[in-house]
């Protein structure tokens, strides 16, 4: 019997569990679970692998998905790095060097496919239901659609649902049966990944065989900061996310409530305070397996409070100026310089024994070749969020993950869960965050007012996806400031007044979603306009 999803909105209320994600079968799927006596976990996953279906374009198999859990029973937050990396070949890393990460129409610019993996050890490690039971919504919408790719990725998945039926032992070993069946480790049957290293083969990729056997999803510690008694927690600096940590220190030290919501001196607060975390970000941020991030020093409190004078409350800042936390200098030295020159969707589920989840699945799916190869996997452009500046914490190397824009987060108060968030639009993605963080914690907005509250995003950083050499030309639109024309005409003209080159937009910016958990309930909503959704027990 096919379920009836046409009633489900954009916000809701429960004692028992709740999910906001991006297409409506989606968040069916992850309810399905959680009606089940599934746990957050359980949910997430079943989620994850039908907005692959569902948001296809934002999203696919073949891409990525960082994710952060609340596990009740341990009282703790951990990191899940769904991201691919290079290829482990050096000759293939000398390619990019000499030739640049290309394009749409090239398969070189995708990563290895991480979302089986992770979660498949989201799972295992969290979770308690088999790969069967939350994959089934998503054969169910697969098995009804009529695009290309739908009945092969079909056929993936039930082999390795096969593969989970075939095997012995425990849950957490079955599983794993699977996952090797994908990534070509299962001693018995590696047929997914033959098909996989031959559609690469075919399609000129570096990637092989032996690169989707050497990939696991690492279980890491959350990057964490205190905002106004709140612990905000993001992924490590594989991840764009500790930007958001940056600048919420340095408008922490405002009285933000003062201001007024949306004012023209929020706004410029919040987007003074982000153009210094993103050129903290651009100069040092990388994969912490291959480069030594500073991160203590640019979250210490000795580097926020030598960063927060830079904030002129009269002025917008038409430079990009890093810092240096080695030093401890406020503007890196020869670091200034005047700057010329979507796809992803959401994920957040909370059950009625206080786990909570937050993910970003994406991909950026390369539309010129939508077949999916022989298993239906589809893939994306995550390469091209690394680069080949020599000597760069983001230069490309071999197995290396990109620093990606992709970033969820969970808030703690007084260790327990107290708001998860996930936004998909690229660069703006902790711009929107620190909009919602801010209205919720500052000003006490409830999610559903939260997604449906004005927004802005500044264009004054590099571009996430552009790997050009030349990183002070990869700046979008520098200075521009995007907000939403539902602002009065008053605080657009201050902003205006003070240097911010406007771009006024009649649409959404950035595709938010929310959950805020409290002792009498948990409220979850996604943005309307932006086409989210969200459901409860």
């Amino acid at each position: 019997m096919t379920r009836e999803i046409e009633n489900i909105g954009w916000q809701a209320e429960s004692r028992l569990g709740a999910v906001a994600a991006g297409g409506a079968g989606a968040v069916d799927a992850g309810m399905q679970m959680l009606e089940s006596e599934g746990n957050a976990a359980d949910a997430a996953v079943a989620t994850i692998f039908a907005l692959q279906v569902t948001d296809h374009i934002a999203c696919c198999i073949g891409g990525e998905v960082p994710l952060l859990i609340y596990n009740a029973d341990q009282g703790q937050v951990k990191s899940l790095s769904g991201m691919g990396r290079a290829p482990q070949s050096q000759q293939a890393i000398d390619w990019y060097m000499a030739n640049g990460i290309p394009g749409p129409g090239d398969m070189k610019m995708a990563p290895v496919p991480s979302v089986v993996d992770l979660c498949m050890t989201t799972l295992q490690r969290f979770g308690t239901m088999s790969l069967a039971q939350v994959v089934a919504p998503t054969l169910s919408i697969l098995d009804a659609g009529t695009r290309e790719w739908e009945p092969k990725l079909a056929r993936t998945l039930r082999r390795m649902v096969e593969e989970e039926g075939l095997t012995g032992g425990s849950r957490e070993h079955k599983l794993q049966a699977a996952c090797d069946r994908f990534y070509g480790r299962n001693s018995r049957c590696s047929d997914i990944a033959l098909e996989l290293e031959a559609d690469y083969i075919r399609h000129g990729s570096f990637l092989r065989l032996s690169d989707l056997q050497a990939h696991r999803t690492r279980i890491e510690e959350p990057v964490t900061v205190d905002y106004r008694g709140y612990t905000i927690c993001k992924c490590d600096t594989w991840t764009q996310g500790p930007a958001l940590l940056q600048a919420l220190r340095l408008v922490e030290g405002f009285d933000v409530h003062s201001l007024g919501h949306m004012s023209a001196d929020y706004v410029h607060l919040a987007v003074e305070g982000l153009k210094l975390a993103f050129a903290d970000r651009d100069a040092w941020y990388g994969d912490p397996e291959f480069v030594d991030v500073p991160l203590d020093q640019l979250l210490s409190d000795a580097y926020t409070e030598l960063r927060r004078p830079l904030i002129d409350m009269g002025t917008a800042s038409a430079e990009a100026r890093p810092g240096d936390p080695h030093t401890m200098e406020a503007v890196k030295a020869d670091g200034v310089f005047r700057p010329g020159g979507p796809g992803t969707t959401t994920c957040v589920v909370a059950d009625r024994w206080g786990n909570v989840v937050a993910a970003t699945p994406s991909a950026n799916v390369d539309r010129t070749r939508m077949d999916g190869g022989d298993a239906g996997v589809t893939y994306g452009n995550r390469l091209r969020s690394l680069n080949t500046t020599p000597g760069h914490p983001n230069c490309i190397q071999p197995g290396k993950r990109p620093r990606i824009t992709l970033t969820p987060t969970l808030v703690l108060k007084d260790g327990k869960p107290a708001f998860a968030v996930s936004v998909a639009g690229g660069d703006r993605q902790d711009q929107v965050a620190l909009n919602m963080l801010m209205g919720a914690i500052d000003f006490g907005l409830s999610p559903s007012a939260v997604v449906r509250a004005p927004r802005f995003s500044s264009f004054h950083h590099q571009n996430s996806f552009d790997p050009s050499p030349q990183r002070d030309t990869t700046f979008t639109d520098a200075g521009a400031l995007e907000i939403n024309d539902s602002l009065s005409d008053v605080v657009r003209s201050e902003l205006a007044r003070r240097g911010h080159p406007l771009l006024v937009k009649d649409r959404s910016i950035g595709t938010p979603v929310m959950l805020k958990i409290d002792r009498d309930a948990i409220l979850a909503a996604g943005d309307p306009d932006a086409g989210r959704h969200a459901a409860r027990l």
